[in-house]
């Protein structure tokens, strides 16, 4: 059992750190290469289709609203988000993306389905399933074990 637990941790491990870095590369040799990891994945917790507020998107990254703040002002200057403040509620700053930040989330959304798609093309439809089985088992425990205030049904349903 130990050299079992030994290999998961390194693949675990080991994927994270690939999925990241690979991320990277790929935005640092595209058209997005002014975005980090970070500030691809703010546009996309902002999402395409209905401004949001900062704080829906600060809970939804974990972060707090200062750190959110910042990041969304570095997204402004580079084009990629506008700010507008609530009409009913001045305090209340809404934030939606961009023509060139919907481009954005695109093109990630295109990149995480093929690396999806590239993963899983040599597996068998019984391996495919059974990899999807267990990263759920597996999600579904860091979730619990962490208490990470995750929403399932948006990230496990796309």
């Amino acid at each position: 059992m130990t050299k079992c637990i030994s290999v998961l941790n390194e693949l675990l491990v080991g994927i994270f750190n690939d999925i990241l870095e690979i991320e990277q590369n790929a935005l640092q040799s595209g058209s997005f290469s002014d975005l980090s990891v970070t500030e691809i994945h703010t546009i996309e917790a902002i999402g395409m289709y209905k401004p949001r507020t900062m704080t829906e998107v600060a809970c939804q990254l974990h972060i707090t609203l200062g750190t959110l703040t910042k990041a969304i002002g570095h997204l402004v200057r580079k084009g990629y988000v506008e700010r507008k403040r609530s009409e009913e509620d001045r305090r209340i700053v809404y934030i939606e993306l961009t023509k060139r930040g919907k481009l954005a989330y695109r093109v990630h959304r295109k990149f995480h389905s093929d690396m999806v798609k590239g993963t899983i093309e040599e597996l068998t439809k019984e391996e495919e399933e059974t990899l999807v089985k267990a990263l759920d088992k597996i999600n579904k425990f860091f979730i619990s074990k962490y208490n990470l205030n995750t929403n399932l049904k948006e990230k496990g349903n796309e």
